[in-house]
């Protein structure tokens, strides 16, 4: 499930009657309703809606182009854009990982995160008020197309995770920027172990910017659709929303102490050791947890979060741009998702085995500059843009 991307459910009208200034035309900047991806203007509004439910929304690069030339499109004459997706399992499960290592062509694995990355950028920086209803399955992809977002609206049927390590990647889509300014070490925890938070934890972690019950999005939805201002779209987010700390304690409240102090150690290994010294059930089962995923992986990303929370946003995905096309031309990437996804026999063969045997040298190559100097840029920058 990886980063084959889910798309959420979209939301069905309720029998209510829409007030004409919110009434709804169809654009045809991404075709008819077959498409991969819907496109609505709603007079200052827009809304995007991922249209591959049967494979829970994933991304490919169809669907990313279509996103990005949208939001484009609409940056400069919009004043709010939703994302949301057809169904109720998936907001977006990931991206369409499959593609890339099933054909080991490295120039599709550059056209896919280079135009990926560019709009994960995009919307960090989003000039109207970008709002993802991350309603079901949100992972890898879908993650991208929502974290970097102004608001992100959980509801109960959200599951948040971000799987990689578990297929011989990193926590890309900008991971290395977010997961660090999660409280404490929560996003090391997230990004090594592919931990699932579901519901309203998903806004308890800060990863949600607000929770809302999945029954009450369509009646959100046309209640935004009619805000004139910035301060409206806030006071109506509010009025729907859950304060964070109402419902159950966080599932992962009493272990918050014992991860910030096991995965402050410098190293993965160092990681493991505080966690054998620990030796509590919570511990042992993080261990056996961690011991799934590629050597190779839990140590890149265990460096990219490093790097990444003092880095911006863009700097960041530059940064995901070397490690992806690296991961892309060698690394454990294909072998993962031959065992997770296509045989699925669960029994991957990492390569090296153990993290004893991984190569500082080989993680810092990783890092590195790619062969050709063809490096990500952003279309306001100039060619000799750099990391």
């Amino acid at each position: 499930m990886l980063r084959a991307i889910a798309v959420r459910a979209g939301l069905s009208r309720s029998g209510q009657l829409v007030a004409p200034s919110v009434c709804r035309a169809m654009s045809s900047t991404a075709g008819d309703s077959n498409s991969l991806v819907l496109t609505e203007e709603v007079g200052s509004k827009g809304v995007i809606t991922l249209n591959r439910p049967k494979a829970l929304n994933a991304i490919n690069l169809e669907m990313v182009r279509l996103i990005y030339d949208a939001m484009k499109q609409w940056e400069s004459t919009k004043s709010v854009v939703i994302v949301k997706s057809v169904g109720d399992k998936a907001f977006c499960a990931g991206g369409d990982v499959r593609a890339i290592t099933e054909t080991s062509n490295v120039e599709l694995a550059r056209k896919f995160f280079s135009t990926e990355y560019r709009l994960n950028a995009l919307i960090g920086s989003y000039r109207p008020t970008y709002i993802a209803f991350i309603d079901g399955i949100t992972m890898g992809g879908g993650v991208g197309l929502s974290v970097h977002g102004k608001y992100r609206i959980a509801t109960e049927r959200t599951m948040f995770a971000m799987p990689e390590t578990a297929i011989g990647l990193f926590p890309d889509v900008g991971g290395g920027y977010f997961l660090p300014r999660l409280e404490g070490k929560l996003g090391l925890y997230l990004g090594l172990t592919g931990f699932r938070l579901k519901g309203r934890d998903v806004h308890k972690a800060g990863v949600a910017t607000h929770y809302v019950e999945s029954k009450n999005l369509a009646a959100l939805e046309q209640q935004l659709l009619a805000t004139t201002s910035g301060a409206e779209v806030e006071s109506v987010l509010d009025r729907f929303s859950e304060k964070r700390d109402a419902g159950a304690e966080f599932v992962l409240a009493k272990q918050l102490q014992k991860i910030n102090q096991c995965f402050s150690a410098p190293t993965v290994e160092a990681i493991f050791q505080q966690l054998e010294r620990d030796g509590s059930e919570w511990a042992q089962n993080t261990l056996k947890l961690l011991h799934k995923m590629s050597p190779t992986s839990m140590v890149v990303t265990q460096k990219q979060l490093e790097l990444g929370g003092k880095m911006d946003l863009k700097t960041c995905l530059k940064m995901e741009y070397r490690l992806a096309v690296h991961h892309a031309i060698d690394s454990d990437f294909k072998e993962g998702v031959r065992a997770l996804l296509i045989d699925r026999d669960q029994k991957p063969r990492w390569n090296p085995a153990t993290l004893a045997e991984v190569d500082p040298a080989r993680i810092e190559q990783f890092f590195g500059p790619l062969p050709d100097g063809d490096e990500l840029q952003f279309e306001e920058e100039g060619p000799k843009a750099s990391l």
